[in-house]
């Protein structure tokens, strides 16, 4: 029997996607390569819909023979492994970022006698525009909230960034950059304890009330849709903490992270610097199975922060911790480190990872900020955490400017250093 082969994410099912297939119907039975979670955020977002959720949709069109999974966004290992007669695309290939997965494709269509037929693109329907006017309604915290494991099960690593007003939330759900054709963007938040105080001009010593860091939460939810993850300091009193885990998880937050200290907080970069005290592991796992216990869904995750390290007690104590962490439930582990070099995280996660192969690592190198993202996903992270950048960068910019204009008596020589004032009018949706 002659077999079709056709390629698809169908994240927003469209007449584009029945046109290609009632095409491959004409010429015998259609297999779809439906491309998973992690093929499609390795090149762009994380797809609206789950592999799963696309998989069923697909089955239930009719002429679609069989769905299989297509794990890569090159084509050519299914064509390969499926030999159909036929592969069917349509023509916005021809040209721009596809066309080198449409060269191999027909090459490895021509290795075994295989036949390339393209439909014209239909006009008036992408897939992205659809998923992006979705996203632009919003989203729920149900499903703002699940984003989070999605994430760590489809990427090599997943890339946070402090957030600590809806303006820098807007920035970092919007920014992004092409980078060997794929998409490379920020895939969350990091509700950062530091940049939330700093921001509001409060100490990082816990001043700051939880309910008035969640209604700053809240404020920047309205007007994004990617996960984010909160930075809960020590997690407080354990019977506080519990309430605020059902706080947190019901207005969509994906995870909080909880370090192993206790007594009056004082930022971890500090080290010994000042006095800092680190939990008891008993006490922590405690609260740690408080946590989640505490949570409804298991979609909210609880991630353990180590001191060990920034307080100086060294890489055994880390381990030892880390292990009872993962033992008492936590869903991942944050190893901190103020070192310029990420030789002790690295080694660190080295030994975890004998034990623990598959539970999440998270990592935040401000301090070893020459190491890249690849070498942490190559060491078995799979977050990085970029915890305060925006508001450093954003402090020294409206001090310039402050400084220019005093300087100057006039504001003319910043100009050149300024959003314009019709850029700042369209930044945001509904202000024209």
């Amino acid at each position: 029997m002659t077999t079709v082969y056709i390629g698809m994410t169908v994240d927003v099912l469209h007449h584009g996607h029945i046109n290609v297939i009632a095409r491959a119907r004409e010429l015998g039975n259609v297999i779809v390569g439906l491309l998973t979670d992690s093929a499609i955020a390795d090149h762009k977002r994380l797809p609206y819909l789950s592999y799963e959720h696309r998989q069923t949709v697909v089955q239930n069109i009719s002429g679609v023979s069989e769905v299989v999974p297509q794990e890569t966004w090159d084509y050519v290992p299914n064509l390969l492994h499926y030999r159909p007669d036929f592969m069917v695309h349509g023509t916005d290939w021809l040209e721009g970022p596809l066309a080198p997965y449409r060269a191999r494709a027909m090459e490895a269509l021509e290795s075994y006698g295989g036949e390339l037929v393209e439909v014209p693109y239909t006009e008036g329907v992408s897939s992205h525009s659809m998923v992006e006017q979705m996203r632009a309604w919003g989203t729920t915290p149900d499903l703002r909230r699940a984003t989070l494991k999605r994430l760590i099960a489809a990427k090599p690593i997943s890339r946070f960034i402090e957030a600590h007003s809806p303006i820098s939330a807007l920035i970092a759900e919007h920014t992004s950059v092409e980078v060997d054709a794929r998409l490379r963007q920020f895939d969350g938040f990091w509700s950062s304890s530091l940049t939330d105080s700093t921001a509001r001009g409060k100490p990082d010593i816990e001043a700051l009330d939880i309910h008035n860091r969640l209604q700053n939460i809240d404020d920047m939810f309205e007007v994004t849709t990617k996960p984010l993850i909160m930075d809960a300091d020590t997690g407080g009193k354990v019977e506080h903490f519990e309430l605020n885990v059902r706080s947190m998880e019901r207005i969509g937050i994906s995870a909080a992270i909880i370090e192993d200290k206790k007594g009056l907080k004082k930022n971890s970069l500090f080290g010994n610097e000042v006095h800092q005290d680190q939990e008891s592991i008993e006490a922590f796992c405690d609260k740690i199975r408080a946590g989640r216990a505490a949570r409804v869904s298991e979609d909210f995750m609880i991630i353990a922060r180590l001191e060990s390290l920034i307080l100086e007690k060294g890489l055994n104590d880390a381990i030892e911790r880390a292990g009872a962490y993962a033992r008492a439930g936590a869903d991942a582990i944050m190893i901190h480190s103020r070192q310029s070099s990420s030789d002790e995280v690295f080694e660190f996660a080295d030994i975890f990872r004998q034990e623990f192969p598959y539970l999440p690592l998270v990592s935040v190198p401000t301090s070893y900020n020459r190491t890249s993202e690849d070498e942490l996903a190559e060491r078995g992270f799979n977050i990085v955490i970029y915890a305060n950048h925006l508001l450093r960068a954003a402090y020294p910019a409206m001090q310039k400017a402050a400084l220019s204009i005093l300087e100057n008596g006039r504001s003319a020589e910043i100009d050149e250093d300024l959003m314009g004032i019709s850029e700042i009018l369209e930044l945001i949706p509904g202000t024209r």
